[in-house]
């Protein structure tokens, strides 16, 4: 049998069941269920993908000798890239393609810890800025800089297939994971001087001023209903919500200096606000004028814990060069 009798005996035995032709109401009962599928395919699968995890009590378990931060750091990427989806480079025939509000808040998060990564490489990983860079902090501090939406090609870059944004994120995280272990071995240097730790709250602090002044910029020219107001809201609430675990990190692995410091109080006023901001959750994002009755700004409430965290963070760093 040739390949073309094979088809129209194959179609013959579809349209003829038992020998009785299939009803045209059929056939049109079959059609309207393959459109149903099609049009929820969409609206459900983007249900099932998406996810905001403002979580603030996620601490993953370290062994002794390990750093909390670090291993915040690699919970929350694996958490993001491998628990849930990666949706920032899903392509626009996945669901995870039209979600909005999670791709912007996995990439605040990643924006934090990438930052995070640059301090460990710089500062903390090493002994003095003169020694040698620990080659997993190294690595890491590249890996989690990369763009967040390729997916399996970046035609910008290339026409050959590359590394997408999740597994350069996954490589980022084993990184990390892996000077934990060697710190915990104690075989890398994780050093615990105020000025490191100084330096790196300056960093943050920087980070949530450029974050402030986008907040600034959106609540000024974006209308009440923007499209783009909740971009900025959950990149800013994912930036946020990973420096708060990063900062819950860093006063465990200095509790000591924190202690000698009498830093306690002032560190968890700091934490207090930058949780209300991360915690943030309205129903619709809502850019009204700040001092509207009806319509309030979500931006500019958001704005305000932020600016209250970064100053805490100031006033922690004024205390630490004394």
């Amino acid at each position: 049998m040739n390949i073309r009798a094979y088809i129209e005996d194959k179609w013959d035995a579809l349209r003829y069941g038992g020998g009785s032709r299939v009803s045209g109401s059929t056939l049109g009962k079959i059609g309207l269920g393959l459109l149903v599928l099609i049009l929820l395919y969409y609206p459900v699968g983007m249900l099932m993908v998406h996810r905001i995890d403002d979580d603030t009590t996620f601490r993953p378990e370290i062994s002794s000798g390990q750093s909390q931060t670090v291993a915040n750091a690699v919970g929350l990427v694996r958490r993001e890239v491998d628990d849930y989806r990666w949706t920032s480079m899903d392509p626009f025939f996945m669901p995870g393609a039209a979600l909005d509000n999670m791709p912007n808040y996995q990439q605040g998060i990643i924006s934090a810890i990438s930052r995070f990564a640059i301090e460990m490489s710089d500062q903390i990983g090493r002994v003095r800025g003169a020694s040698q860079v620990d080659g997993d902090l190294d690595k890491a501090a590249g890996l989690l800089k990369y763009k967040p939406d390729v997916w399996v090609y970046d035609i910008s870059e290339s026409l050959l297939p590359t590394r997408s944004s999740a597994e350069q994120y996954r490589l980022g995280a084993d990184a990390l994971a892996s000077y934990n272990q060697r710190l915990g071995e104690g075989q890398a240097v994780f050093e615990k001087r105020a000025d490191n730790l100084l330096a790196t709250l300056d960093r943050f602090a920087a980070d949530l001023g450029s974050a402030s002044a986008v907040i600034d910029n959106s609540v000024r020219d974006l209308y009440t209903f923007s499209t783009s107001s909740d971009d900025v809201f959950y990149r800013t609430k994912g930036r946020l919500y990973a420096y708060y675990l990063l900062l819950e990190g860093l006063k465990a692995d200095y509790a000591q200096l924190i202690a000698e410091r009498n830093l306690e109080t002032a560190w968890d006023l700091m934490l207090a606000s930058m949780r209300e901001a991360a915690e943030m959750d309205p129903l619709v994002v809502i850019n009204g004028d700040p001092d509207a009755i009806m319509l309030p700004s979500h931006l500019a409430a958001q704005g305000f814990y932020l600016l209250r965290a970064r100053t805490q963070l100031r006033e922690i760093s004024n205390i630490l060069l004394k």
